[in-house]
Protein backbone atom coordinates (compact mmCIF):
# COMPACT_ATOMS: atom_id res chain seq x y z
CA UNK A 1 0.00 0.00 0.00
CA UNK A 2 0.98 3.62 -0.18
CA UNK A 3 2.98 5.00 2.68
CA UNK A 4 0.54 7.50 4.14
CA UNK A 5 -2.62 9.43 3.64
CA UNK A 6 -0.79 12.49 2.22
CA UNK A 7 0.33 10.42 -0.75
CA UNK A 8 -3.13 9.24 -1.70
CA UNK A 9 -4.57 10.77 -4.85
CA UNK A 10 -8.02 10.13 -3.32
CA UNK A 11 -7.46 13.53 -1.72
CA UNK A 12 -6.10 15.37 -4.73
CA UNK A 13 -6.00 15.41 -8.53
CA UNK A 14 -9.20 14.06 -10.07
CA UNK A 15 -12.08 15.14 -7.85
CA UNK A 16 -13.00 12.08 -5.78
CA UNK A 17 -16.41 13.40 -4.79
CA UNK A 18 -17.53 13.90 -8.37
CA UNK A 19 -16.13 10.52 -9.40
CA UNK A 20 -18.01 8.83 -6.55
CA UNK A 21 -21.19 10.72 -7.40
CA UNK A 22 -20.91 9.65 -11.04
CA UNK A 23 -20.49 6.00 -10.04
CA UNK A 24 -23.37 6.17 -7.58
CA UNK A 25 -25.81 7.70 -10.05
CA UNK A 26 -24.68 5.60 -13.01
CA UNK A 27 -24.89 2.33 -11.09
CA UNK A 28 -28.25 3.27 -9.56
CA UNK A 29 -29.70 3.95 -13.01
CA UNK A 30 -28.07 0.92 -14.62
CA UNK A 31 -29.00 -1.54 -11.90
CA UNK A 32 -32.40 -0.06 -11.10
CA UNK A 33 -33.90 0.28 -14.58
CA UNK A 34 -36.74 -2.21 -15.05
CA UNK A 35 -35.83 -3.95 -11.78
CA UNK A 36 -39.41 -5.19 -11.39
CA UNK A 37 -38.88 -7.75 -14.18
CA UNK A 38 -39.42 -10.58 -13.94
CA UNK A 39 -42.50 -9.80 -11.90
CA UNK A 40 -42.46 -13.17 -10.15
CA UNK A 41 -40.04 -14.79 -7.73
CA UNK A 42 -36.89 -16.09 -9.41
CA UNK A 43 -34.21 -18.53 -8.27
CA UNK A 44 -33.42 -18.22 -4.53
CA UNK A 45 -35.94 -15.44 -4.05
CA UNK A 46 -38.32 -18.33 -3.45
CA UNK A 47 -36.41 -18.96 -0.21
CA UNK A 48 -35.42 -15.49 0.94
CA UNK A 49 -38.47 -13.42 0.00
CA UNK A 50 -40.75 -15.99 1.57
CA UNK A 51 -38.56 -15.98 4.68
CA UNK A 52 -38.73 -12.17 4.70
CA UNK A 53 -42.53 -12.31 4.63
CA UNK A 54 -42.55 -14.60 7.65
CA UNK A 55 -39.98 -12.39 9.38
CA UNK A 56 -42.02 -9.27 8.68
CA UNK A 57 -44.95 -10.86 10.50
CA UNK A 58 -42.59 -12.11 13.26
CA UNK A 59 -44.24 -15.49 12.95
CA UNK A 60 -41.55 -18.10 13.63
CA UNK A 61 -37.99 -19.20 12.74
CA UNK A 62 -37.57 -19.97 9.04
CA UNK A 63 -34.61 -20.47 6.69
CA UNK A 64 -32.45 -20.85 9.80
CA UNK A 65 -29.36 -21.96 7.90
CA UNK A 66 -28.59 -18.28 7.24
CA UNK A 67 -28.45 -15.26 9.59
CA UNK A 68 -31.23 -12.70 9.57
CA UNK A 69 -29.85 -9.38 8.33
CA UNK A 70 -30.37 -9.65 4.57
CA UNK A 71 -33.81 -11.20 5.02
CA UNK A 72 -34.68 -8.53 7.57
CA UNK A 73 -33.74 -5.81 5.08
CA UNK A 74 -35.97 -7.44 2.45
CA UNK A 75 -38.74 -7.61 5.05
CA UNK A 76 -38.27 -3.92 5.87
CA UNK A 77 -38.43 -3.06 2.18
CA UNK A 78 -41.67 -5.05 1.80
CA UNK A 79 -43.09 -3.29 4.84
CA UNK A 80 -42.27 0.13 3.40
CA UNK A 81 -42.99 -0.43 -0.31
CA UNK A 82 -45.48 -3.28 -0.33
CA UNK A 83 -45.09 -6.92 -1.30
CA UNK A 84 -44.00 -6.48 -4.91
CA UNK A 85 -40.97 -7.29 -7.10
CA UNK A 86 -39.38 -3.86 -6.68
CA UNK A 87 -39.57 -4.10 -2.89
CA UNK A 88 -38.03 -7.59 -2.93
CA UNK A 89 -35.00 -6.25 -4.77
CA UNK A 90 -34.43 -2.71 -3.43
CA UNK A 91 -32.06 -3.84 -0.63
CA UNK A 92 -29.91 -5.63 -3.21
CA UNK A 93 -30.06 -2.57 -5.48
CA UNK A 94 -28.77 -0.31 -2.70
CA UNK A 95 -26.13 -2.91 -1.87
CA UNK A 96 -25.05 -3.02 -5.52
CA UNK A 97 -24.50 0.75 -5.60
CA UNK A 98 -22.63 0.57 -2.28
CA UNK A 99 -20.45 -2.21 -3.70
CA UNK A 100 -19.41 -0.07 -6.67
CA UNK A 101 -18.51 2.79 -4.34
CA UNK A 102 -16.52 0.41 -2.12
CA UNK A 103 -14.55 -0.83 -5.13
CA UNK A 104 -13.82 2.79 -5.97
CA UNK A 105 -12.68 3.55 -2.44
CA UNK A 106 -10.52 0.43 -1.99
CA UNK A 107 -8.78 0.82 -5.34
CA UNK A 108 -8.19 4.54 -4.88
CA UNK A 109 -6.58 3.96 -1.51
CA UNK A 110 -4.61 0.93 -2.66
CA UNK A 111 -3.04 2.47 -5.75
CA UNK A 112 -3.11 6.11 -4.71
CA UNK A 113 -5.20 7.01 -7.74
CA UNK A 114 -8.76 8.18 -8.06
CA UNK A 115 -8.59 7.32 -11.75
CA UNK A 116 -7.78 3.70 -10.91
CA UNK A 117 -10.68 3.71 -8.45
CA UNK A 118 -13.02 5.07 -11.08
CA UNK A 119 -11.89 2.37 -13.49
CA UNK A 120 -12.48 -0.36 -10.88
CA UNK A 121 -15.97 1.00 -10.24
CA UNK A 122 -16.79 0.97 -13.94
CA UNK A 123 -15.49 -2.59 -14.27
CA UNK A 124 -17.70 -3.54 -11.33
CA UNK A 125 -20.72 -2.05 -13.07
CA UNK A 126 -19.92 -4.01 -16.23
CA UNK A 127 -18.82 -7.34 -14.76
CA UNK A 128 -22.48 -8.51 -14.93
CA UNK A 129 -22.46 -10.43 -11.66
CA UNK A 130 -22.92 -7.24 -9.64
CA UNK A 131 -25.64 -6.12 -12.05
CA UNK A 132 -27.59 -9.35 -11.66
CA UNK A 133 -27.13 -9.68 -7.89
CA UNK A 134 -28.29 -6.06 -7.51
CA UNK A 135 -31.59 -7.04 -9.14
CA UNK A 136 -32.55 -10.12 -7.15
CA UNK A 137 -33.67 -10.62 -3.55
CA UNK A 138 -30.73 -12.74 -2.39
CA UNK A 139 -28.13 -12.53 0.37
CA UNK A 140 -24.88 -12.30 -1.59
CA UNK A 141 -25.06 -8.71 -2.80
CA UNK A 142 -25.89 -7.41 0.68
CA UNK A 143 -23.11 -9.46 2.24
CA UNK A 144 -20.64 -8.24 -0.40
CA UNK A 145 -21.43 -4.57 0.14
CA UNK A 146 -20.84 -4.71 3.89
CA UNK A 147 -17.74 -6.84 3.42
CA UNK A 148 -16.09 -4.50 0.91
CA UNK A 149 -16.84 -1.48 3.07
CA UNK A 150 -15.28 -3.33 5.98
CA UNK A 151 -12.13 -3.68 3.88
CA UNK A 152 -12.29 -0.04 2.76
CA UNK A 153 -12.65 1.31 6.29
CA UNK A 154 -9.87 -0.95 7.58
CA UNK A 155 -7.57 0.40 4.87
CA UNK A 156 -8.53 3.95 5.83
CA UNK A 157 -7.75 3.25 9.48
CA UNK A 158 -4.40 1.73 8.52
CA UNK A 159 -3.50 4.89 6.62
CA UNK A 160 -4.51 7.19 9.45
CA UNK A 161 -7.93 8.39 8.31
CA UNK A 162 -10.13 8.85 11.42
CA UNK A 163 -8.22 5.95 12.88
CA UNK A 164 -10.39 4.66 15.69
CA UNK A 165 -13.71 5.56 14.08
CA UNK A 166 -12.68 3.82 10.86
CA UNK A 167 -11.53 0.76 12.79
CA UNK A 168 -14.84 0.55 14.64
CA UNK A 169 -16.75 1.12 11.40
CA UNK A 170 -14.76 -1.66 9.77
CA UNK A 171 -15.66 -4.05 12.57
CA UNK A 172 -19.33 -3.09 12.33
CA UNK A 173 -19.35 -3.68 8.57
CA UNK A 174 -17.65 -7.05 8.90
CA UNK A 175 -20.14 -8.05 11.60
CA UNK A 176 -23.08 -7.02 9.41
CA UNK A 177 -21.59 -8.89 6.45
CA UNK A 178 -21.45 -12.06 8.56
CA UNK A 179 -24.99 -11.26 9.72
CA UNK A 180 -26.06 -11.40 6.08
CA UNK A 181 -24.22 -14.60 5.19
CA UNK A 182 -21.57 -16.63 6.97
CA UNK A 183 -19.42 -16.68 3.83
CA UNK A 184 -18.04 -13.31 5.03
CA UNK A 185 -16.59 -14.81 8.23
CA UNK A 186 -13.17 -15.90 6.83
CA UNK A 187 -12.61 -12.44 5.34
CA UNK A 188 -13.35 -10.78 8.67
CA UNK A 189 -11.03 -13.19 10.47
CA UNK A 190 -8.19 -12.52 8.04
CA UNK A 191 -8.72 -8.75 8.35
CA UNK A 192 -8.23 -9.10 12.09
CA UNK A 193 -5.10 -11.20 11.58
CA UNK A 194 -3.71 -8.62 9.14
CA UNK A 195 -4.21 -5.90 11.74
CA UNK A 196 -2.43 -7.93 14.42
CA UNK A 197 0.37 -8.95 12.04
CA UNK A 198 1.01 -5.40 10.86
CA UNK A 199 1.16 -4.18 14.46
CA UNK A 200 3.54 -6.92 15.55
CA UNK A 201 5.75 -6.72 12.45
CA UNK A 202 5.40 -3.16 11.12
CA UNK A 203 6.91 -2.70 7.67
CA UNK A 204 5.44 0.70 6.87
CA UNK A 205 3.84 3.66 8.58
CA UNK A 206 0.48 1.94 8.99
CA UNK A 207 -2.00 1.75 11.89
CA UNK A 208 -0.19 4.65 13.60
CA UNK A 209 -1.88 5.84 16.76
CA UNK A 210 -3.77 2.57 17.30
CA UNK A 211 -2.36 0.28 19.99
CA UNK A 212 -2.47 -3.46 19.35
CA UNK A 213 -4.73 -4.69 22.16
CA UNK A 214 -7.22 -1.76 22.21
CA UNK A 215 -7.37 -1.79 18.43
CA UNK A 216 -8.01 -5.53 18.24
CA UNK A 217 -10.69 -5.25 20.93
CA UNK A 218 -12.35 -2.33 19.14
CA UNK A 219 -12.53 -4.21 15.85
CA UNK A 220 -13.56 -7.57 17.32
CA UNK A 221 -16.01 -5.98 19.75
CA UNK A 222 -17.71 -3.95 17.04
CA UNK A 223 -17.87 -7.04 14.85
CA UNK A 224 -19.49 -9.17 17.57
CA UNK A 225 -21.97 -6.47 18.57
CA UNK A 226 -23.06 -5.89 14.97
CA UNK A 227 -23.41 -9.61 14.27
CA UNK A 228 -25.46 -10.52 17.31
CA UNK A 229 -27.60 -7.39 16.94
CA UNK A 230 -28.87 -8.78 13.64
CA UNK A 231 -30.74 -11.47 15.63
CA UNK A 232 -32.85 -8.95 17.58
CA UNK A 233 -36.01 -9.57 15.48
CA UNK A 234 -35.88 -13.26 16.41
CA UNK A 235 -36.44 -12.35 20.08
CA UNK A 236 -39.93 -11.16 19.13
CA UNK A 237 -41.19 -14.21 17.22
CA UNK A 238 -44.71 -15.24 18.15
CA UNK A 239 -43.59 -18.87 18.00
CA UNK A 240 -40.23 -20.18 19.28
CA UNK A 241 -38.71 -16.77 20.04
CA UNK A 242 -34.97 -16.56 20.57
CA UNK A 243 -33.67 -15.84 24.09
CA UNK A 244 -30.28 -14.89 25.48
CA UNK A 245 -29.93 -18.46 26.67
CA UNK A 246 -30.62 -19.91 23.21
CA UNK A 247 -28.70 -17.34 21.12
CA UNK A 248 -25.40 -19.23 21.11
CA UNK A 249 -26.94 -22.73 20.74
CA UNK A 250 -28.88 -21.32 17.77
CA UNK A 251 -25.54 -20.68 16.04
CA UNK A 252 -24.85 -24.42 16.27
CA UNK A 253 -28.25 -25.13 14.75
CA UNK A 254 -27.36 -22.84 11.86
CA UNK A 255 -24.06 -24.65 11.41
CA UNK A 256 -25.77 -28.04 11.33
CA UNK A 257 -28.22 -26.78 8.72
CA UNK A 258 -25.42 -25.40 6.55
CA UNK A 259 -23.39 -28.61 6.68
CA UNK A 260 -26.21 -31.00 5.89
CA UNK A 261 -25.71 -33.14 2.75
CA UNK A 262 -27.44 -31.67 -0.28
CA UNK A 263 -28.98 -33.41 -3.25
CA UNK A 264 -27.42 -33.12 -6.70
CA UNK A 265 -28.45 -29.94 -8.53
CA UNK A 266 -28.52 -29.45 -12.28
CA UNK A 267 -26.58 -26.18 -12.00
CA UNK A 268 -23.97 -27.25 -9.47
CA UNK A 269 -20.31 -26.66 -10.31
CA UNK A 270 -16.81 -26.85 -8.85
CA UNK A 271 -14.52 -23.98 -7.89
CA UNK A 272 -12.29 -24.48 -10.92
CA UNK A 273 -15.30 -24.00 -13.21
CA UNK A 274 -16.01 -20.47 -12.01
CA UNK A 275 -12.99 -18.50 -13.32
CA UNK A 276 -13.45 -20.15 -16.72
CA UNK A 277 -17.21 -19.45 -16.77
CA UNK A 278 -17.87 -23.13 -17.47
CA UNK A 279 -21.20 -23.45 -15.68
CA UNK A 280 -23.28 -20.25 -15.47
CA UNK A 281 -26.81 -20.41 -14.05
CA UNK A 282 -30.23 -19.54 -15.35
CA UNK A 283 -31.84 -17.64 -12.52
CA UNK A 284 -34.99 -17.44 -14.58
CA UNK A 285 -36.22 -18.53 -18.00
CA UNK A 286 -39.94 -18.75 -18.60
CA UNK A 287 -42.88 -16.74 -19.92
CA UNK A 288 -44.39 -14.08 -17.66
CA UNK A 289 -47.76 -12.71 -18.73
CA UNK A 290 -47.20 -14.31 -22.11
CA UNK A 291 -43.73 -12.79 -22.64
CA UNK A 292 -40.60 -14.94 -22.58
CA UNK A 293 -37.93 -13.53 -20.27
CA UNK A 294 -34.63 -14.78 -18.89
CA UNK A 295 -31.96 -13.92 -16.33
CA UNK A 296 -28.69 -15.71 -17.02
CA UNK A 297 -26.02 -15.36 -14.34
CA UNK A 298 -22.89 -15.13 -16.45
CA UNK A 299 -19.84 -12.94 -15.96
CA UNK A 300 -18.63 -10.49 -18.57
CA UNK A 301 -16.02 -12.54 -20.49
CA UNK A 302 -13.70 -9.54 -20.98
CA UNK A 303 -13.54 -8.86 -17.26
CA UNK A 304 -13.60 -12.49 -16.14
CA UNK A 305 -10.82 -13.66 -18.46
CA UNK A 306 -8.93 -10.37 -18.60
CA UNK A 307 -9.09 -10.21 -14.83
CA UNK A 308 -7.26 -13.52 -14.55
CA UNK A 309 -4.40 -12.06 -16.58
CA UNK A 310 -4.46 -9.00 -14.34
CA UNK A 311 -4.21 -11.17 -11.22
CA UNK A 312 -1.20 -12.95 -12.72
CA UNK A 313 0.36 -9.59 -13.54
CA UNK A 314 -0.35 -8.30 -10.02
CA UNK A 315 1.28 -11.30 -8.37
CA UNK A 316 4.28 -11.20 -10.71
CA UNK A 317 4.80 -7.46 -10.26
CA UNK A 318 4.17 -7.67 -6.54
CA UNK A 319 6.76 -10.37 -5.99
CA UNK A 320 9.37 -9.38 -8.58
CA UNK A 321 9.29 -5.63 -7.92
CA UNK A 322 8.11 -5.77 -4.32
CA UNK A 323 5.07 -3.74 -5.21
CA UNK A 324 2.86 -4.12 -2.14
CA UNK A 325 -0.25 -2.65 -3.75
CA UNK A 326 -0.11 -5.02 -6.71
CA UNK A 327 0.62 -7.99 -4.46
CA UNK A 328 -2.33 -7.12 -2.23
CA UNK A 329 -4.62 -6.84 -5.27
CA UNK A 330 -3.54 -10.25 -6.55
CA UNK A 331 -3.78 -11.90 -3.15
CA UNK A 332 -7.34 -10.68 -2.65
CA UNK A 333 -8.45 -12.87 -5.55
CA UNK A 334 -6.18 -15.78 -4.57
CA UNK A 335 -7.49 -15.76 -1.00
CA UNK A 336 -11.12 -15.55 -2.07
CA UNK A 337 -10.63 -18.60 -4.30
CA UNK A 338 -8.54 -20.51 -1.76
CA UNK A 339 -11.47 -20.42 0.66
CA UNK A 340 -13.48 -22.66 -1.65
CA UNK A 341 -10.52 -25.00 -2.11
CA UNK A 342 -9.56 -25.35 1.55
CA UNK A 343 -13.09 -25.22 2.96
CA UNK A 344 -15.20 -26.67 0.16
CA UNK A 345 -18.98 -26.72 0.30
CA UNK A 346 -20.88 -29.96 -0.21
CA UNK A 347 -22.21 -28.44 -3.41
CA UNK A 348 -21.08 -25.36 -5.32
CA UNK A 349 -22.70 -22.83 -7.64
CA UNK A 350 -21.38 -20.16 -9.97
CA UNK A 351 -22.74 -17.33 -7.82
CA UNK A 352 -20.15 -18.30 -5.19
CA UNK A 353 -17.70 -16.55 -7.52
CA UNK A 354 -19.33 -13.20 -6.76
CA UNK A 355 -16.61 -11.94 -4.39
CA UNK A 356 -13.60 -13.20 -6.38
CA UNK A 357 -15.10 -11.54 -9.46
CA UNK A 358 -15.19 -8.23 -7.60
CA UNK A 359 -11.51 -8.51 -6.82
CA UNK A 360 -10.78 -9.03 -10.51
CA UNK A 361 -12.00 -5.46 -11.05
CA UNK A 362 -9.41 -4.15 -8.58
CA UNK A 363 -6.61 -6.16 -10.20
CA UNK A 364 -7.61 -4.93 -13.67
CA UNK A 365 -7.63 -1.29 -12.61
CA UNK A 366 -4.24 -1.72 -10.99
CA UNK A 367 -2.79 -3.41 -14.06
CA UNK A 368 -3.91 -0.61 -16.38
CA UNK A 369 -2.57 2.03 -13.99
CA UNK A 370 0.80 0.27 -13.89
CA UNK A 371 0.87 -0.04 -17.67
CA UNK A 372 0.36 3.67 -18.10
CA UNK A 373 2.95 4.49 -15.42
CA UNK A 374 5.42 2.28 -17.30
CA UNK A 375 4.83 4.21 -20.52
CA UNK A 376 2.30 1.87 -22.12
CA UNK A 377 -0.61 2.74 -24.36
CA UNK A 378 -2.65 5.44 -22.55
CA UNK A 379 -5.75 4.41 -24.50
CA UNK A 380 -5.70 0.77 -23.39
CA UNK A 381 -8.12 1.29 -20.46
CA UNK A 382 -10.60 2.96 -22.81
CA UNK A 383 -10.30 0.20 -25.40
CA UNK A 384 -10.77 -2.50 -22.78
CA UNK A 385 -13.73 -0.67 -21.24
CA UNK A 386 -15.30 -0.39 -24.70
CA UNK A 387 -14.88 -4.15 -25.19
CA UNK A 388 -16.40 -4.89 -21.79
CA UNK A 389 -19.22 -2.45 -22.48
CA UNK A 390 -19.92 -4.05 -25.85
CA UNK A 391 -20.16 -7.51 -24.28
CA UNK A 392 -22.38 -6.14 -21.53
CA UNK A 393 -24.72 -4.75 -24.21
CA UNK A 394 -24.62 -8.10 -26.04
CA UNK A 395 -25.68 -10.04 -22.93
CA UNK A 396 -28.05 -7.35 -21.65
CA UNK A 397 -31.30 -8.93 -22.90
CA UNK A 398 -30.68 -12.10 -20.88
CA UNK A 399 -29.26 -10.46 -17.76
CA UNK A 400 -31.97 -7.78 -17.52
CA UNK A 401 -35.02 -9.97 -18.24
CA UNK A 402 -35.91 -8.15 -21.46
CA UNK A 403 -38.67 -9.63 -23.67
CA UNK A 404 -37.32 -12.42 -25.89
CA UNK A 405 -38.65 -13.58 -29.23
CA UNK A 406 -39.35 -17.19 -28.22
CA UNK A 407 -38.48 -19.92 -25.75
CA UNK A 408 -35.58 -20.87 -28.06
CA UNK A 409 -34.06 -17.39 -28.18
CA UNK A 410 -31.46 -18.31 -25.56
CA UNK A 411 -29.37 -20.18 -28.15
CA UNK A 412 -28.04 -16.85 -29.43
CA UNK A 413 -26.04 -16.35 -26.22
CA UNK A 414 -24.85 -19.89 -25.51
CA UNK A 415 -21.11 -19.87 -26.22
CA UNK A 416 -20.04 -23.26 -24.89
CA UNK A 417 -21.59 -26.75 -24.64
CA UNK A 418 -21.39 -26.50 -20.83
CA UNK A 419 -23.64 -23.45 -20.81
CA UNK A 420 -27.15 -24.64 -20.02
Amino acid sequence: MTGGVRDIAWLKGLDAGRAALFLALASLLLFGFNIGQPSVLMFDETHYVRAARVLLALERPINIEHPLLAKALIALSIGLLGDNPVAWRVPSLIAGVATILALFRITSLLFGSVRAGLLAGIFGMLNQLVFIQARIGMLDGIMGAFLLWGVALAMGAALGERRHASLIGSGLCFGLAIGAKWAALPYAAVAGLVFVGMKLFPARQTWRGIALVPGALLMAGAMAIAYFATFIPAFFYHSQPLTLATLLPFQLDMYRQQTMPLAHHAYQSEWWDWPLIRRPIWYFYEPVDGIQRGVFLVGNPAIMYGGLLAVGFALWTGILHRNRAQLFAGLLWVFSMALWIVIPKKIGFYYYYYLPALFLCIALAGAFRQEIKDGGNPYSPFLFTALAGGLFAYFYPIIAALPLSSDQAFHFWMWFPTWP
